[in-house]
């Protein structure tokens, strides 16, 4: 039935007495399932092996990344802050790692895209950017790059407001003055699956998964991982964060 030549194809009469038709109940559940079953395991040892290769390559990256800012760290190659307001130049320690799934799905009819989803996906790809920047402050514990950022009364529910829905940035202010800025310990971001709502011209929301690794008080590296989801509204041709929702672990694990 598959044969493209309707000449050589069978009829549907045929196909109609074909064994695997007819006789489905012992020819069909038989025929190929061997052939079936090996084709499968195949498929699935090269998914496993696919998944070890960039799980490999992620912690490599990673390593990587951490060692060399720890290098530069001990021949001064990254200064210390000196206070909360200074401007800390680091380097971006941000990975995003995209979901295969996400972004415009191609048309069944033809393979070009449309201008209407080239806007939107470049739309998606400024939020991610957008949200990778205020990751960044944060780790670089930066609130003057963190207020630029984000709206004045910025709302959010956070494991360190223990449930309650805080507003406005003098929460954020104080772990930004009492932990992050004093930190000098390598911090690496790993922002997984960003999937971006676009709300209409102005408004955006992404969800992601969070990991971020750190070294704790007695120099082991740690991991946490939060889920997260931030909206966005832009102003003036500007993307704010207005809204923060965050679950697991805590935003700032540096004790």
């Amino acid at each position: 039935m598959l044969t493209i030549n309707p000449a050589k194809r069978i009829t549907a009469d045929q196909a109609l007495k074909h064994p695997w038709v007819c006789q489905r109940s012992t020819v069909a559940s038989m025929m190929h399932r061997q052939e079936t079953v090996e084709c499968l395991r195949k498929f699935n040892a090269r998914r496993k092996l696919k998944g070890a290769i960039l799980t490999t390559m992620l912690v490599s990256r990673n390593f990587s990344a951490a060692k060399s800012l720890l290098n530069k760290k001990s021949d001064g190659g990254v200064k210390k802050r000196k206070s909360s307001s200074s401007v800390h130049l680091m380097e971006p320690q941000t990975t995003v790692v995209h979901n295969a799934t996400d972004g415009i799905k191609g048309s069944t009819e033809s393979c070009n895209t449309t201008t209407e989803d080239e806007e939107l996906k470049v739309r998606k790809q400024e939020i991610i950017k957008i949200t990778e920047q205020l990751i960044e402050a944060i780790n670089n514990g930066d609130f003057d790059a963190y207020t630029k950022i984000c709206d004045p009364g910025l709302t959010s529910f956070e494991p360190e407001a223990l449930g309650n829905l805080v507003e406005g940035m003098d929460f954020h202010k104080f772990y930004f003055e009492n932990l992050l800025s004093k930190n000098s310990k390598p911090i690496h971001t790993t922002i997984l699956n960003p999937h971006v709502h676009v709300i209409g011209e102005d408004a955006a929301c992404i969800a992601y998964i969070r990991l971020t690794q750190y070294i704790d008080g007695q120099g082991r590296p740690r991991t946490s991982q939060s889920e997260e989801t931030r909206v966005w509204h832009r102003r003036d041709g500007k993307w704010l964060n207005v809204h923060y929702h965050c679950s697991g672990a805590p935003a700032a694990p540096l004790q």
